[in-house]
């Protein structure tokens, strides 16, 4: 110490400095690689050399499939979806079974698929409740076609309701 009382800095008071520095950015750098690990790893299809060959056709399928003009309503209320698809005239389909997949935009822990079983006024429904929140709906409706008929919807639901 000098006479006035204050102590030195010294070479170990520059080392800890130092440790104590780099200490913090290491762990904050070790604490996001742990959460990029563990979050969504953004993989959308396993081979995308596949996934473009088969483009044309699901563009083909995308066009027979608006040519039906057929039109869906997707609602959501009190924990209970409901869905139903009409043809070109405004009748009612009924169809042979109705699957929903909700995906959540950005992670897939809580996606899940449901069958949709026929209510008494001829919808499509699951008493199932959604969490608040945006989600993916991806519909999978068998109408005795060749194909199922498709369609994916983005809906935000507030309150346990479609907004």
């Amino acid at each position: 110490m000098n006479a006035a009382g204050s102590r030195q800095f010294t070479g170990r008071h520059m080392l800890a400095i130092m440790i104590a520095f780099f200490g913090v950015i290491i762990a904050v750098n070790v604490s996001l690689a742990v959460f990029a690990r563990e979050s969504w790893t953004g993989l959308v299809v396993q081979n995308s050399y596949v996934a473009s060959q088969q483009f044309n056709q699901k563009m083909a399928d995308t066009r027979a499939q608006a040519a039906l003009d057929w039109s869906s309503k997707l609602a959501i209320e009190n924990g209970i979806v409901s869905y139903s698809l009409v043809d070109a005239n405004g009748r009612r389909l009924t169809l042979k079974s109705v699957t929903a997949k909700f995906m959540r935009p950005v992670d897939d822990r809580e996606d899940r698929s449901e069958a949709l079983g026929l209510a008494d006024n001829g919808d499509y429904v699951s008493h199932t409740p959604i969490a608040d929140g945006a989600w993916l709906v991806e519909i999978e409706a068998d109408a005795g076609l060749d194909k199922p008929y498709r369609e994916t919807l983005r809906v935000l639901v507030a309150n346990g309701a479609r907004s």
